[in-house]
């Protein structure tokens, strides 16, 4: 076992974090195979899924453009992780995330659950220039709720043994007889969800934006400062489900509520999928927004050393 580095690794000189997720994988190929600039040559077309090479392209394209503003920039290992690595996209002074989660999910459709990817924990896997691991865990309140728990601790635990940080992210899902039953209040999922699983001791806690970004500035700071209170320790926000519009609102009203800042994907780079020329479109649209984002997390976002 070796020491872990400290969350300064993943953060800005601020001691907030702005970072940007890109280790989607099915979702990725679904984004590009609907999306509606995609062309034949690129993309595929809309009825063909893309192949793994057009992923990986966009991938490094997205690290080129945006791991040098960021703070923190997450991959997987599926597709991208060692040509990012070994290209060196990931510029000192820009944590590299390696997502440690091993996705069930069917084409097309949503991650349904996940497991550890042994791989990425095997004790003899190469982390080197890697300061943390993100496990996605999807919390129900089902059967195998403590199972979850376990499967948390594991995690956090196989990270410290690595000698890397550990970023847990729960998202939480209703179960059918809550669909069924309408009572299904998501942010309550969240809250609960929390309480249970940061005082495991993960180093960063990743959540869901309450109510997808939704509602008037007052509102979504009441339920950013809610959540906020239901967490130990220092967290961040995830852009899934949040429109591209409502993300840096939802970021400020975290933020002013303890947040420390942000790690997302679809609310910096989502409308570039499938544009003609990718590396303009980052520059044009996604570079910018980073920016702005950056500026709010350095204005508002509470340091993690004060969580």
């Amino acid at each position: 076992m070796t020491d872990a580095p400290t969350l300064d690794a993943l953060a800005r000189p601020s001691g907030t974090f702005a970072m940007v997720a890109m280790d989607q994988r099915e979702s990725l190929r679904t984004m590009f195979r609907t999306a509606a600039s995609g062309t034949a040559g690129d993309s595929g077309s809309p009825h063909r899924p893309p192949d793994d090479d057009v992923l990986v392209r966009f991938k490094l394209d997205v690290a080129r453009a945006l791991a040098p503003v960021a703070s923190a920039f997450l991959i997987d290992r599926e597709l991208g992780f060692e040509r990012v690595r070994a290209e060196g996209l990931v510029p000192a002074g820009t944590g590299l995330i390696l997502a440690a989660d091993a996705l069930q999910q069917e084409p097309g459709g949503p991650v349904e659950d996940t497991d550890l990817d042994e791989v990425v924990v095997a004790p003899d896997f190469d982390l080197a220039g890697v300061h943390a691991l993100k496990l996605l865990l999807v919390w129900r309140r089902d059967s195998r709720r403590e199972w979850r728990v376990g499967l948390a601790e594991r995690f956090i635990a196989a990270a410290r043994a690595r000698g890397v940080l550990s970023v847990l992210e729960p998202v939480v899902r209703a179960t059918p007889e809550e669909e069924a039953g309408g009572r299904w209040d998501g942010d309550a999922a969240a809250r609960e969800a929390a309480r249970e699983l940061s005082p495991l001791g993960a180093s960063l806690y990743k959540v869901q934006v309450p109510g997808a970004g939704r509602g008037t500035p007052d509102e979504q700071q009441a339920a950013s400062e809610r959540l906020g209170r239901a967490i130990t320790g220092p967290w961040v926000v995830l852009s899934q489900g949040v429109a591209v519009e409502h993300f840096a609102g939802a970021v400020e009203a975290a933020c002013r509520a303890g947040a420390s800042g942000f790690l997302a994907g679809r609310a910096v780079w989502s409308d570039v999928v499938g544009a003609p020329d990718v590396p303009a479109r980052l520059r044009a649209v996604s570079v910018p927004r980073l920016e702005r984002l950056v500026e709010i997390v350095d204005r508002e976002a509470r340091p993690w050393t004060a969580a």
